[in-house]
């Protein structure tokens, strides 16, 4: 179930399944403020990022089958939320569209390019080696990155070029993204539609 408020830039996900609860709440147009709860504190950690650099407003409820391990919680919150930020774009008139950021964690960089095309296309490399960065296996941390790309539709390139550190290596790449989902959803000062083809 998707609601979208008219004339906000704001929506409302809730998916359930046999392996997820999953309720999400997003405005683009927010301070950075999150209240993310999803049963992985490190997931926790870089969804609460991913909101404070965008600059989007999220609240983030999960009851997953944690039991199995962390696939299916990682999964669906990522889809829930690109879903979510999917709407609140509605037609993705005034939009900037593009966006690009490089992001530093200490001696770990990070860069991320973004179009929001309407295309999905994911494109992600983050050299981790650990298997797991607490309880949250490095394997899941790409996949969120992929599930995030197809969901809210988007031409997404997540390259982490330096970093010795797993930690510091995935919460770049996660600011990153988030800095350049900011430019890319920012109002350009046009009503058009930001495409040749007159639709994203």
């Amino acid at each position: 179930m998707i609601e979208t408020p008219m004339n906000e830039r704001t929506a409302r996900v809730a998916r359930t399944t046999k392996e997820t609860v999953v309720e999400v709440s997003v405005n683009l147009d927010g301070t950075g403020r999150a209240d993310v709860s999803t049963g992985i504190g490190f997931f926790d950690h870089m969804l609460t990022a991913l909101a404070k650099h965008a600059r989007f407003d999220l609240e983030l409820r999960c009851k997953g089958d944690l039991e199995v391990d962390d696939h299916h919680t990682t999964e669906d919150c990522a889809l829930a939320l690109g879903q979510a930020v999917d709407a609140a774009l509605g037609d993705r008139r005034g939009i900037e569209r593009f966006g690009h950021a490089y992001a530093p964690l200490d001696e770990a960089l990070a860069r991320v390019v973004v179009d929001l095309s309407g295309r999905p296309w994911p494109k992600v490399n983050l050299g981790l080696k650990r298997e797991r960065i607490g309880e949250m296996s490095c394997e899941c941390i790409d996949h969120v990155f992929r599930s995030l790309a197809i969901n809210l539709r988007a031409s997404l390139h997540v390259d982490v070029l330096e970093g010795d550190n797993d930690h510091h290596r995935a919460e770049a790449a996660f600011k990153a993204c988030a800095i350049a989902l900011r430019r890319a959803v920012s109002r350009s000062g046009s009503s058009e539609v930001p495409s040749t083809k007159g639709v994203l």
